[in-house]
């Protein structure tokens, strides 16, 4: 399902780790080595693994699915947004709220005040507010959306996350694990891949590469439904065929 070569991942920068003084000796199988005292990510580990997420991610969206983007460091901010928003996927970019997944329930009571502001600035209720009391509310509307915005449409807990730097994602990463979520994160020299279903080896602080991995993901997800829903039209011809032949 994916069709990013070898070739794009080091035109991205994908293969440049972190200093040499910072690495995770748990990501030594993936190093190739090590240049001006940053190491080198070894593509011909990455470039299969990475298709091995894509094509998991491609699955499971393919059988109702739904995938939770997470990325909320600025290299990762706006891609985030703009892919999970182009293959229909939930995404949280900007700070991660501890329990997002652990304490769902008080999550969705406050999606649903989110929702709730958004309809009173839709239909006019507003106005019945004076100036002072509209602009708090504008403000406690923004701040949610900002915070939740990206998962305002996720009504239950996610089959699956993919992670943008899963050190900086730890609290996202470890209420996965919890919840038996499988995860899939970009992991970079200096984090360590222990609690990653789904390792890719890779930069994650270069923004072409973290585009890459995004844009790479977003793909597979909708060739995966486009494929279920080709199938699921091919059975339906298959079935009006076979009803034509015992009429």
């Amino acid at each position: 399902m994916s069709n990013v070569t070898m070739r794009q991942m080091l035109e991205a920068g994908v293969h440049f780790g972190h200093q040499t003084r910072y690495w995770n000796p748990k990501m030594g199988a993936f190093i190739f080595g090590q240049r001006n005292k940053i190491h080198i990510i070894n593509l011909e580990k990455t470039l299969p693994l990475y298709q091995e997420a894509v094509n998991f991610m491609g699955t499971l969206a393919a059988n109702g699915g739904k995938i939770l983007f997470v990325g909320t460091k600025r290299a990762a901010r706006d891609a985030i947004r703009e892919e999970a928003e182009r293959c229909g996927m939930p995404y949280v970019n900007h700070r991660w709220l501890g329990g997002m997944l652990t304490n769902f329930k008080t999550i969705r009571q406050s999606v649903k005040r989110l929702k709730d502001l958004e309809a009173m600035f839709e239909s006019g209720t507003i106005e019945r507010f004076n100036k002072k009391e509209a602009l708090g509310l504008a403000r406690e509307r923004d701040k949610l959306e900002l915070s939740l915005g990206g998962i305002k449409d996720m009504d239950a807990l996610p089959d699956a996350m993919f992670v943008i730097d899963v050190g900086h994602e730890k609290i996202a990463v470890s209420e996965a694990n919890k919840l038996g979520i499988p995860v899939v994160g970009v992991v970079d020299t200096n984090n360590d891949p222990s609690n990653v279903d789904y390792v890719i080896p890779g930069n994650d602080d270069a923004i072409r590469a973290v585009r890459l991995y995004i844009a790479g993901a977003a793909d597979a997800i909708l060739d995966g439904r486009n494929t279920a829903a080709a199938m699921v039209g091919r059975g339906s011809d298959v079935i009006q065929d076979q009803a034509q032949v015992e009429a």
